[in-house]
């Protein structure tokens, strides 16, 4: 079987407020493209379809002429929500979507209920696990204290429980968005650490023959069998070095796997440049960037007059203009965000701690932060889906109206 895994389409979002919506309808015509010319048998598509729980209609437009198309060529799909999606908003109508060959699957309890397509060797059972946020999941799974290993870990039991009951020779595919150990972040995914732990380790998918993973926007191998397809566009100029491509899977008859990556359409190269002004508008070495998309980071000690109209004459296309003058470390004029870039949000609040208190906190104090940024975290996945109760109760007190108009107001 021929499966073509993508992922993290994120569908309405802009670049740096440059509209990404053509560059995806492009990458839309040549998934439908690669899959008529490439004889697929199987799209899966592992998560953020959206980039919000509220998407702009120009992007729900796109997600239905996409189905449209895909349902057109006959070939079976099958989908997951992620993070950055609503998976209630996502899963209307998937039992009528569901007759014409799409497949989403956006509902935790439904982790070990496959999508069963055959071939000339069998069955292939795929196992569709959406997003799971651990403080709104660990009841489904039973799970005492939540975390994205425990709850990835009781999904993929129901999965392995479930293959057991089958047919021997039945080979099998899971879609998960996660953010799995040994992958390689980017700026652009929103931080999904719970209890300070972002990764699983991919032992936890054992026992399948092919994991088809998103979150993470660069295509990887975690290992023969765990990859990340990566986001088909870049959304930050972390991106810059990214190859953006889909993975092409050939599945045999006893689980043996070929891949390729295909590569996706680029709408413009981006480029990352760093100097003093007047060095980068001199530097005939950077004339190969004069059509690309360009983050320029300034280390002029003093900011320089009209840096981005300069910088533009140049460099047309320059979308981010950064400053960070070269000054020593202990400079007092080091920019406060300089102090705190690579901090996660648990050590800049340890550090304010210690410098109001003079010492840091104890174990039982950095639990406490632990739990507050989680049940954010948690409250904000419950308010992007439209959610009436919180978790404060389960009275809540919000109405599904006014819950729309602050997720629309974000």
């Amino acid at each position: 079987m021929r499966i073509l895994h993508t992922s993290d389409w994120h569908l309405g979002r802009a670049f740096h407020r440059v509209s990404m919506l053509d560059a995806q309808a492009e990458f839309i015509r040549h998934l439908v493209a690669t899959v008529r010319e490439r004889d697929v048998d199987a799209v899966v598509v592992s998560g953020d379809v959206y980039d919000r729980a509220v998407p702009p209609l120009a992007a729900v437009e796109l997600f239905d002429d996409a189905l449209h198309r895909l349902a057109e060529l006959g070939v079976p799909t099958v989908m997951i929500s992620g993070n950055h999606d609503s998976a209630r908003r996502l899963g209307v109508g998937a039992g009528l979507i569901g007759r014409a060959g799409i497949h989403l699957r956006t509902e935790p309890a439904a982790a070990g209920t496959p999508v069963v397509l055959p071939d000339e060797h069998g069955d292939v059972a795929f196992y569709g696990l959406p997003y799971l946020e651990p403080a709104l999941v660990k009841d489904e799974f039973g799970v005492e204290k939540p975390g994205h290993e425990a709850v990835l870990a009781a999904a993929m039991d129901r999965v392995r429980a479930d293959l057991a009951t089958r047919a021997g020779g039945t080979r099998s595919v899971v879609l998960a968005h996660a953010f799995v150990t040994g992958g390689e972040a980017s700026d652009s995914e929103r931080d999904i650490t719970v209890g300070g732990v972002a990764s699983v380790p991919s032992g936890v998918f054992d026992g399948v023959d092919y994991v088809a993973l998103g979150h993470l926007h660069g295509s990887q191998t975690i290992t023969e069998r765990v990859r990340y397809s990566g986001s088909p566009l870049p959304y930050s100029f972390s991106e810059a070095d990214h190859r953006k491509s889909m993975w092409l899977v050939d599945l045999g008859p006893a689980g043996e796997l070929g891949t390729e990556r295909v590569d996706c359409p680029v709408p413009r190269a981006l480029a990352r440049i760093r100097g003093r002004l007047d060095e980068l508008l001199e530097d005939p070495g950077l004339a190969r960037h004069a059509e690309a998309w360009v983050e320029a980071t300034l280390t002029d000690p003093v900011r320089p007059a009209e840096p981005m109209a300069r910088l533009t004459e140049r460099f047309p296309h320059t979308l981010s203009l950064v400053f960070e003058p070269d000054r020593a470390p202990e400079d007092p004029d080091v920019s406060y965000g300089q102090r705190l870039k690579g901090r996660s949000d648990q050590q800049i609040a340890e550090d304010f701690v210690a410098h109001v208190r003079g010492a840091g906190p104890d174990e039982r104090e950095r639990e406490v932060l632990r739990d507050a940024f989680d049940a954010v975290r948690a409250d904000d996945a419950v308010l992007q889906d439209g959610v009436r109760e919180g978790r404060r109760g389960g009275s809540g007190g919000e109405s599904r109206e006014s819950t729309g108009r602050r997720e629309v107001a974000r």
